[in-house]
């Protein structure tokens, strides 16, 4: 499977200059979030994901994905709701098909 991106609106808090990057790979979920003197990347591993959350408003979703793992859960925010539903989708779909062997292999 080829990794998907999706960009947050630039007209979300946060978002203006620098949006929030959520990239969907066959292994992992990837935050990607810059500022002007750094960039700070978060990823959690498709076995390890234990719940996607989606807050919509009127227009943009919010988007929480917690792990099972014990880490901190990757927020991000201003997203459109077909993109928040698409990344859901993709998590859905990939924790399905792997195998008992592959999710130990993932770990």
């Amino acid at each position: 499977m080829a990794s998907e991106t999706f960009k947050a609106s630039r007209w979300t808090r946060g978002n203006f200059l620098f949006p929030t990057v959520i990239e969907v790979t066959d292994k992992a979920i990837i935050r990607h979030k810059r500022s002007w003197l750094r960039k700070d990347e978060i990823s959690i591993s498709l076995a390890k994901v234990a719940s996607v959350h989606i807050q919509t408003g009127l227009v943009w979703s919010d988007i929480l994905i917690e792990s099972s793992g014990g880490t901190d859960p990757l927020k991000s925010h201003g997203h459109s709701k077909a993109d928040a539903r698409r990344i859901r989708e993709l998590i859905e779909n990939i924790q399905g098909s792997l195998t008992d062997q592959e999710r130990i292999k993932l770990m």
